[in-house]
Protein backbone atom coordinates (compact mmCIF):
# COMPACT_ATOMS: atom_id res chain seq x y z
CA UNK A 1 0.00 0.00 0.00
CA UNK A 2 1.29 3.80 -1.00
CA UNK A 3 0.62 6.14 1.77
CA UNK A 4 -0.04 9.69 -0.19
CA UNK A 5 0.52 12.50 2.33
CA UNK A 6 -2.08 14.87 0.99
CA UNK A 7 -0.71 18.90 0.73
CA UNK A 8 -4.11 20.88 0.44
CA UNK A 9 -7.70 20.03 0.32
CA UNK A 10 -8.02 18.13 -2.54
CA UNK A 11 -5.82 16.53 -5.62
CA UNK A 12 -7.57 15.37 -8.75
CA UNK A 13 -7.58 11.83 -9.37
CA UNK A 14 -5.23 12.03 -12.70
CA UNK A 15 -2.45 14.32 -10.86
CA UNK A 16 -2.88 11.73 -7.83
CA UNK A 17 -1.62 8.72 -10.50
CA UNK A 18 0.93 11.01 -11.49
CA UNK A 19 2.37 12.04 -8.63
CA UNK A 20 2.47 8.34 -7.07
CA UNK A 21 4.40 7.19 -9.58
CA UNK A 22 1.56 4.64 -11.08
CA UNK A 23 1.72 6.22 -14.65
CA UNK A 24 4.22 7.91 -16.92
CA UNK A 25 1.91 10.87 -17.97
CA UNK A 26 -1.29 12.58 -17.80
CA UNK A 27 -2.33 11.38 -20.97
CA UNK A 28 -1.53 7.34 -19.67
CA UNK A 29 -3.86 8.81 -16.47
CA UNK A 30 -6.79 9.87 -18.32
CA UNK A 31 -6.67 6.70 -20.46
CA UNK A 32 -6.89 3.99 -17.21
CA UNK A 33 -9.78 6.23 -15.46
CA UNK A 34 -11.70 6.29 -19.02
CA UNK A 35 -11.37 3.02 -19.31
CA UNK A 36 -12.96 2.19 -16.13
CA UNK A 37 -9.25 0.49 -14.23
CA UNK A 38 -9.43 2.72 -11.43
CA UNK A 39 -11.42 2.52 -8.40
CA UNK A 40 -12.27 5.07 -5.20
CA UNK A 41 -13.72 3.75 -2.12
CA UNK A 42 -14.72 0.81 -3.92
CA UNK A 43 -16.23 2.15 -6.93
CA UNK A 44 -15.19 2.38 -10.69
CA UNK A 45 -14.60 6.38 -11.13
CA UNK A 46 -14.62 7.62 -14.74
CA UNK A 47 -14.37 11.23 -13.64
CA UNK A 48 -10.57 12.48 -14.75
CA UNK A 49 -10.81 15.09 -12.28
CA UNK A 50 -12.39 13.44 -9.65
CA UNK A 51 -10.94 15.67 -6.38
CA UNK A 52 -9.50 13.00 -3.82
CA UNK A 53 -9.17 14.04 -0.37
CA UNK A 54 -8.01 12.97 3.21
CA UNK A 55 -9.52 8.98 3.68
CA UNK A 56 -9.91 7.89 0.52
CA UNK A 57 -8.29 5.01 -0.72
CA UNK A 58 -7.79 4.61 -4.66
CA UNK A 59 -7.28 1.30 -6.15
CA UNK A 60 -5.10 0.78 -9.25
CA UNK A 61 -4.46 -2.26 -11.04
CA UNK A 62 -3.09 -3.94 -7.34
CA UNK A 63 -1.54 -0.82 -6.44
CA UNK A 64 -3.70 0.47 -3.40
CA UNK A 65 -3.19 4.46 -2.41
CA UNK A 66 -4.57 5.42 1.07
CA UNK A 67 -4.49 9.24 1.17
CA UNK A 68 -3.45 10.78 4.47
Amino acid sequence: MIQFKLEGEFIPLIQLLKASGLVGSGGDAQTVVEDGLVKTNGEVEFRKRYKVRVGDIVIFGENKIEII
